[in-house]
């Protein structure tokens, strides 16, 4: 275990070497360190300090919750977002490796999955600049730790959050709820064989056993759903519609034609201009879905793997998979579009 600390130790030093790095990169050269979206996220929480909404910044498309979290960037340190992003960083790097632990994975091979991610350059390189997707990434695995250790009310409550940062581990619902059967008992749970699996359900009703309410899925239910209708009512009560319509219906209806690499882009690009566009844009969302339904049913007894497939199946099929660029003009501190670029913009 002292191994495991000591690393993690070093993970948050060499990030913060990375940190001030930015600073000095941002302070001499003309390409920037620092995300582009972190100037977006500042930006809001100095809006809200002001008693306005984020959403006066253009291209603020998060929850509020994200600018109330960073409003001391504007009263302590312009670093402290990317301060808490670092820390989800190396939490997610630890968590890992309890997760595995738990798996009942050697102590090694769970020391070492969690140097990996610990040490690998490309989140290290992203909290470090000032990206919030260590939040998420935190947030999912404090999920699905909760729910191997049984404290089913907690993993709801940080599921519920997780969807209201970011709406997409919102199919992760459907493997969560399958796995909280009667006598679930993750923390000594082995994979099982597809001969294994066969056999047991041959003795009882599929159907009803990933379908029927017991208490752990209704209370897993009733507080994620609590949870997420009190932060999103709080967005809304203070910010009005424009709260709903950026953090959630944007992404629902959003559709890029210009710097798209989607399955779905040539279609979508074609039919542009057609009447019949947004119900494509919509109906894109089909073959996700039943891949989502597909995966969860097969791969539920082993929610992390199941997580990682979802993720994966939405990443592929989304309508929506970008390459962008955005510049910052440090005249007026805004962020403008690399027009020299049709196919690169910051959104």
């Amino acid at each position: 275990m002292w191994a495991v600390k000591h690393s993690v130790c070093a993970a948050v030093l060499t990030r913060l070497v990375l940190l001030l790095y930015g600073e000095w990169q941002d302070r001499t050269m003309q390409v920037k360190y620092t995300d582009v979206d972190y100037h977006v996220f500042t930006d809001a929480a100095r809006y809200v300090t002001q008693g306005e909404s984020p959403y006066e910044r253009a291209t603020y498309r998060y929850t509020p919750l994200l600018a109330w979290l960073l409003t001391p960037n504007i009263y302590l340190s312009s670093s402290f977002g990317k301060v808490v992003f670092i820390l989800c960083d190396v939490i997610t790097g630890y968590l890992i490796y309890c997760i595995l632990t738990l798996r009942k994975c050697r102590h090694d091979t769970a020391h070492i999955s969690s140097l990996i991610w610990l040490f690998n350059p490309l989140p290290m390189t992203v909290s470090s600049r000032g990206n919030a997707e260590s939040i998420m990434s935190a947030l999912v695995l404090l999920t699905i730790y909760c729910l191997m250790v049984k404290k089913t009310k907690t993993s709801a409550f940080c599921y519920a959050l997780s969807v209201h940062v970011k709406i997409y581990p919102v199919t992760y619902a459907i493997p969560m709820y399958f796995i909280l059967n009667g006598d679930f008992n993750m923390e000594t749970q082995k994979i099982e064989t597809d001969n294994k699996r066969k056999k047991r359900t041959n003795h009882q009703n599929f159907l009803m056993k990933i379908f029927w309410p017991n208490k752990f899925r209704l209370q897993f239910v009733f507080v994620s759903v609590l949870t997420f209708v009190i932060s999103t009512w709080l967005a809304y009560y203070w910010y009005g519609f424009k709260a709903i319509q950026e953090t959630y219906l944007y992404h629902i209806t959003r559709k890029d034609i210009r710097h798209n690499f989607s399955v779905y882009f040539y279609m979508l690009y074609l039919t542009a201009q057609l009447d019949i566009s947004s119900f494509l844009g919509i109906l894109s969302f089909l073959p996700q879905l039943i891949l989502l339904v597909v995966a969860s049913l097969k791969y539920y007894e082993d929610i992390p793997f199941c997580c990682f497939v979802h993720t994966f199946i939405f990443v592929t099929f989304n309508k929506v998979c970008t390459s962008q660029v955005g510049i910052l003009n440090d005249s007026d501190n805004k962020i403008t579009v690399n027009k020299s670029n049709p196919f690169s913009s910051f959104v």
